[in-house]
């Protein structure tokens, strides 16, 4: 029996495509320069039983399996290779429970980051991780990635917020993994082993998600800065003077002119890096208030506090549309993730302007200030050789300016196959050694999701 009669055997007829058309449509995700294959199969799971199908056929036959959100990421994790399953997970998408006693949500893995927001808004509570693709992205995409958000300088990143898993292994065995309450510490934490692994250790197939209690309203400034030494030293300032803001972002000016060719969001031009800041505190224009001063005290040319939650989120819209305005600019982009400490944050500023300008290409900054994370976006033409070439070329040199200055190659985007050879860089061999043990204790066979990360 071949693999497809294999996995019909266990599957409703809509859960498996075998179509090419179709198959080619789910073999790639939103990276650039990553490699992606032919699938033999995608399969749609709707239960647990389905994915530990899947799984079972694929260890008996050897046969690669690549685990799928919604494909907004931009590393390659999610690409196909030849003659794979596809195991999209987005037809999982319920929301088993939402507790507020126990301040804690249940769901599949197909649940979209924004859905799972606003239910359990309704019950007063607050799901922080806001990936800029929220309105897509998955929760289980989310967990692959370990994926950050705009709020992360406050509330944190999605590791902070998985208590526990259920887990279906590469030979279709189901573990579950943390816990429901509010601590625990039996056994190894196998929960954060599974989030960041990018679908290398097993297939996350239910999430337990620690909640928040609903904040109350933002409140947003923005600051101009002329240079962005001036803008890294308020940064530095503000965190250094005690203070929590909600989200703490930056846009540098080739962004500010992007967004506004986009929406027309009338977002100063002439300044070099605008920062926004937001607080969500009992007394919100007091802290904006405080930050203000600080930002003029480092230079800042003009400080201009939102007046109501309607402007801060217009402000914080800007940000978000950063990505997408500047893809608009040439026909590809590469999309940067590195993360540096934040009193480094002007020297990569800096630093990744002067590859730019050696490079004679367009890189767009934005960054959340509040913990160092940058997104250099890369522009290019991949009809141009020489341009893609001299893209490439940056890409590399930025990361390794972010090396430099002690930070990491990824913050929240992951490895993938984009950042493969940067990985080892950073980890070093030996620690290599250490993650390719772990990967053969769980999957021994080499079948899930191969070639990504090392």
């Amino acid at each position: 029996m071949d693999l497809i009669e294999r996995l019909r055997a266990g599957l409703p007829a809509e859960a498996l495509l075998t179509d090419p058309d179709v198959t080619a449509s789910y073999a790639r995700d939103m990276a650039n320069f990553c490699a992606a294959g032919r699938p033999a199969a995608v399969v749609l799971p709707r239960t647990v039983e389905q994915v530990q199908h899947v799984m079972r056929t694929a260890t008996e036959l050897r046969v690669p399996v690549v685990p799928q959100g919604a494909r907004t990421g931009v590393s390659g994790a999610a690409n196909a290779i030849d003659d794979c399953i596809v195991l999209s997970l987005v037809k999982m998408d319920r929301i088993l429970e939402i507790d507020p006693v126990d301040r804690i949500a249940v769901v599949e893995p197909g649940v979209v980051n924004a859905t799972l927001s606003r239910a359990v808004n309704e019950h007063g509570l607050y799901y922080p991780p806001d990936p800029s693709s929220w309105e897509m992205c998955t929760i289980g995409g989310n967990i692959g990635t370990a994926a950050g958000g705009l709020c992360c300088v406050k509330y944190g990143v999605t590791a902070e917020y998985v208590l526990g898993l259920e887990v279906v292994l590469a030979d279709g065995r189901l573990i579950t993994t943390g816990r429901r309450t509010a601590k625990g510490v039996a056994g190894y934490d196998l929960t954060r082993l599974f989030v960041g692994a990018e679908g290398t250790l097993g297939v996350v197939v239910r999430a337990t998600l620690a909640l928040k209690p609903e904040p109350p309203q933002q409140l947003a400034l923005v600051a101009e800065f002329g240079s962005a030494a001036a803008a890294g030293d308020a940064v530095c300032r503000i965190m250094a003077g005690g203070h929590t803001p909600a989200l703490l972002e930056l846009m540098d000016r080739t962004s500010i002119q992007a967004v506004n060719a986009m929406a027309q969001m009338g977002l100063p031009e002439t300044t070099e890096v605008l920062l926004l800041a937001a607080f969500d505190t009992p007394d919100p224009a007091a802290d904006l208030a405080a930050v203000g001063a600080l930002c003029q005290a480092a230079g800042a040319t003009d400080v201009v506090p939102a007046e109501t939650a309607a402007e801060s989120e217009l402000l914080l819209q800007a940000r978000r549309m950063t990505f997408t305005a500047l893809e608009r600019i040439r026909p590809a982009m590469l999309i940067d993730d590195v993360c540096v400490p934040r009193s480094q944050l002007a020297a990569m500023l800096e630093g990744t302007a002067a590859i730019a300008a050696a490079h004679d290409l367009t890189i767009g900054v934005c960054a959340h200030a509040g913990d160092g994370n940058t997104h250099p976006l890369v522009c290019f033409d991949p009809a141009d050789p020489d341009e893609e070439r001299r893209a490439r070329t940056a890409f590399d040199e930025i990361m390794s300016l972010g090396l430099t200055l002690g930070g990491t190659i990824t913050g929240e985007h992951g490895v993938g196959i984009l950042k493969k050879d940067w990985l080892a860089r950073e980890l070093g061999a030996d620690s290599l050694e250490l993650h390719r043990g772990i990967k053969q204790v769980f999957d021994p066979l080499g079948i899930l999701n191969p070639g990504k990360v090392f």
